[in-house]
């Protein structure tokens, strides 16, 4: 049940002097349960309580922050129908959608729970020392990846679940043994507190450390900014806009006394390349996949494909005519918030103002129901290049497909793209061999290049990337899906001419954990034959 309190490791806040309430784009009117905004004190016991936990979670098993894992996705499901609910009417987004997302969710936790049974995500390293060696012996060198510490995390608009209270950033910087504290998002306050009560509960049956989570009500940017600037936070997650993730990412680098690792997922018009062979020969059944893929959850995707890279021709002309076709047919739905509701039709209205944009399909404005209504906008590759605002995000269904006359005006317009989460390549393989170097160049500005498929839909698993080039993210080097995500939240330690009895069990001799480890260079699962402590 809804109470409206923080969640602070293991006990609760009290009722505070400021509420706030969730908005429902379904009903049209705020929700009339009330969420205390959690006070000095309590955000300080927060975090005093997160670092106390840290070195207790951290020196846990695998086994034991695995099982914690699973106790979060079983409490989770058990929450049953009414965190469905809940979420639909702060989100807007179906049930369907919901329950879909639920079970990522859910599968999200058991995959890094495998991850940690598993075990070669901690990297163990061992050179073994050579005593003998001339004309300097080298000692006993062994490294691994351990936690950075406390972690904060902020709750996405656009995935109630999976980017939010237990989502990936949560579930990789627990899976990595660092303390988290949630800064609930404000668009679904009673969709958090479900669910940061299912994770006090599974942390509670799990035995782990008071203060392994907490989830805090907060006001704006207030809460947020004092979590980046507390030195006992040692990384961030944040999926959201450019502008809230930047000013993060200035506090927590420039401000404080000790920078610390932003890893935030902001902005994306995931670029689709629409080559001339692939065109002619499947111009309906691209435009039919790319109009689903526009309008997806009333294109409320951080991998909404927002631009169109097309060269001139028949084929072209008759492509655009069925996707403009196909987008006209789509209904327009819920938005998330009222804030997005209103952004989206502000930045639709902005773009058409811009040198040489003609407007191909715009549906009515819906903005006083709350509903996104399905645009195409179109523009030649000269104006595009020119103007760099074109390519600020438009959150919501709508795309801009951008005509080439030339080869080389399609490449001079892909080299000007900022850098995204995926770019998409529809192509036949004539296609792949004449714009090689184009695609070459999509390469280089993305996290994911995707050939033949719409870039909507992130897989959970070892291989994805979901990341960027800045301004899609704030580290290119990270990813927020998939096992990997895990190593945002470690660094390397390395151990010299340390006692066997206080080495990790993932660097002992023995290999107690039958990690596959990098012994001397080579990959192994065996254990080290022998010790020389110089």
């Amino acid at each position: 049940m809804l109470n409206g309190l923080s969640i602070i490791g293991h006990t609760v806040a009290t009722a505070g002097n400021t509420a706030l309430h969730s908005f429902s784009t379904v009903t049209g009117q705020q929700l009339a349960e009330k969420f205390y905004v959690a006070t000095e004190a309590e955000i300080e016991q927060a975090l005093k309580l997160a670092q106390e936990a840290a070195p207790v979670f951290a020196a846990l098993t695998g086994e034991q922050r695995a099982r914690f894992l699973e106790t979060i996705a079983t409490e989770i499901l058990s929450i049953g129908s009414l965190l469905i609910e809940r979420a639909h009417l702060e989100t807007g987004l179906p049930e369907a959608r919901l329950n879909g997302e639920r079970d990522r969710t859910v599968n999200q936790l058991r995959l890094f729970a495998a991850v940690l049974r598993e075990g070669s995500w901690v990297q163990a390293v061992i050179d073994t020392a050579l005593p003998d060696r001339k004309p300097l012996p080298r000692t006993d060198l062994r490294k691994m990846q351990v936690a950075l510490g406390p972690v904060a995390v902020f709750a996405a608009s656009n995935f109630p679940f999976a980017f939010s209270t237990a989502g990936g950033d949560t579930a990789a910087a627990l899976a990595a043994g660092c303390p988290v504290i949630v800064k609930a998002h404000g668009s679904h306050l009673g969709t958090n507190e479900l669910i940061a009560q299912a994770v006090q509960r599974a942390a509670i049956l799990c035995g782990m450390p008071n203060g392994v989570f907490s989830a805090l009500v907060g006001e704006g940017a207030i809460l947020g900014q004092q979590l980046a600037k507390d030195a006992r936070i040692k990384a961030i997650g944040f999926t959201g806009s450019f502008k809230a993730g930047m000013s993060l990412y200035r506090t927590a680098t420039t401000e404080r006394k000790e920078p610390i690792p932003v890893y935030a997922e902001m902005s994306s018009i995931n670029p689709v390349l629409l080559l001339p062979v692939a065109l002619s020969t499947h111009a309906d059944s691209i435009a039919t996949q790319l109009a689903g893929s526009i309008t997806l959850g009333v294109g409320q995707f951080c991998t909404n494909p927002g631009l169109l890279f097309v060269l001139e021709s028949e084929q072209t002309a008759a492509f655009i005519e069925a996707l403009t076709a196909a987008i006209q047919k789509t209904a327009a739905g819920y938005m998330l918030n009222k804030t997005i509701c209103k952004s989206y039709y502000g930045n639709k209205s902005s773009l058409k103002t811009h040198p040489g944009i003609t407007v191909l399909t715009e549906g009515e404005d819906l903005s006083e129901q709350y509903k996104g209504s399905a645009a195409l906008f179109q523009v030649n590759a000269a104006n595009f290049i020119n103007d760099l605002v074109l390519q600020e995000e438009v959150f919501g269904p709508s795309s801009l497909v951008v005509r080439c006359s030339s080869k080389e005006e399609l490449k001079r317009a892909l080299e000007v793209l900022q850098g995204q989460l995926t770019g998409s390549v529809f192509a036949e393989q004539a296609d792949l061999t004449e714009f090689s170097d184009a695609i070459a160049v999509m390469q280089s500005r993305v996290g994911r290049l995707i050939f033949n498929q719409v870039p909507t839909g992130v897989e959970v698993c070892h291989a994805m990337v979901h990341g960027g080039p800045f301004p899609a993210t704030a580290d290119a080097r990270s990813t927020s899906v998939g096992a990997d995500s895990i190593q945002r939240f470690v660094r390397p330690l390395c151990w010299q001419n340390c006692p066997e009895e206080i080495l990790p069990a993932a660097l002992k001799n023995s290999n107690p954990l039958q990690l596959m480890r990098k012994i001397n260079g080579i990959y192994t699962r065996d254990a080290v034959d022998s010790l020389v402590v110089l």
